[in-house]
């Protein structure tokens, strides 16, 4: 073989080393951004929830009720009617009702109530409670001081317990002109059965007990 020959061989060769090493990096660049979108997805969905339920506390959306620390100095001469609905599931052997079925309260005023509990399994049962009211578009002006619905709760086999809530309607409610002609609100809650324990769970008896 000449050397003219044995040049334009090996510059063939040179060219397609380079061609496979080229294509070999594209590859790896589609490979790694292929797994940064399927990373970047699953942090996303990881952060889905937290998220929602964040927007709901603080827009009230799905008729989630807001937080406060204190109720206003004054209340207002209007009037409304709060109602109290109470729920269990299924897997969940617990009695639980309203003390009070209603009230009559005036915006701004705030109002102390009772649910009760008893436990009717033969177990300790720790249960947690969701809540919303309704309609839905009050949510934003319910607010709750204290609750037992902000941590997980204990009753031992057969205990009886008083679950207290805390509340007053913020006067907003009066000039948004998505509520300022509701005139009743129902306040529901569902107790679930939490399987494990955790350190937030606390024993009725410090949270609203009587």
């Amino acid at each position: 073989m000449s050397s003219e020959k044995q040049h334009k061989t090996d510059k063939v060769i040179e060219e397609t080393d380079l061609g496979v090493s080229s294509l070999h990096k594209r590859h790896s660049f589609v490979g790694l951004s292929l797994a940064l979108v399927v990373v970047g997805m699953l942090g996303l969905s990881a952060a889905a929830v937290p998220l929602y339920k964040m927007f709901c506390q603080v827009t009230g959306y799905g008729g989630t009720t807001q937080r406060a620390e204190m109720a206003p100095e004054e209340a207002s001469k209007e009037m409304i009617t709060v109602r109290f609905d109470a729920n269990v599931s299924r897997n969940l052997d617990w009695k639980f009702t309203p003390v009070q079925r209603s009230v009559n309260i005036h915006i701004g005023e705030e109002k102390l109530i009772f649910y009760k509990a008893e436990n009717d399994s033969d177990k300790p049962v720790t249960g947690t409670a969701t809540f919303n009211v309704t309609p839905e578009v009050a949510g934003k002006y319910f607010k709750k001081i204290q609750c037992f619905c902000f941590t997980e709760q204990i009753l031992e086999p057969g205990e009886k317990a008083d679950m207290s809530v805390s509340f007053f309607i913020d006067a907003g409610i009066l000039s948004d002109p998505n509520t300022k002609h509701v005139s009743e609100i129902t306040l529901s809650y569902t107790f679930f059965e939490k399987k494990q324990k955790t350190a937030k769970a606390v024993s009725t008896k410090n949270s609203g007990s009587l």
